[in-house]
């Protein structure tokens, strides 16, 4: 059975991790300065937080994604080919320390 990406993107967002949902809400309804979407469909990749006026995404990773490093490499290195500027946190960074990752993404924010 094929997953078409809209509709996974459809399912992830009624689906969000714990760390995804702190941090939309502080995204949310141009909060930090920038419209950010989530779980954003891009050619076949789907970005948990993506700014298109800026072209940024932001990335939440969590256990899995220590297994996928290199999936997780050369994704970013092709949306870096479409101009897409990518930043990382593990949910644990947003669990944790939510000033500290809006702070890094507010700095991002300004180097657009």
């Amino acid at each position: 059975m094929k997953v078409t990406i809209v509709p996974k993107a459809r399912y992830l967002r009624k689906e969000a991790t714990e760390a995804e949902k702190i941090l939309w809400e502080e995204l949310r309804k141009d909060k930090i300065g920038i419209t950010f979407r989530r779980q954003h469909p891009i050619d076949k990749f789907i970005l948990d937080f993506y700014a298109p006026k800026i072209k940024l995404a932001i990335e939440l990773d969590g256990e899995i994604h220590k297994e996928n490093q290199e999936y997780d490499k050369m994704r970013t290195e092709y949306l870096n080919s479409k101009n897409i500027k990518v930043i990382r946190f593990w949910n644990s960074e947003v669990e944790n320390n939510l000033k500290k990752v809006l702070a890094k993404i507010k700095i991002e924010i300004k180097k657009c």
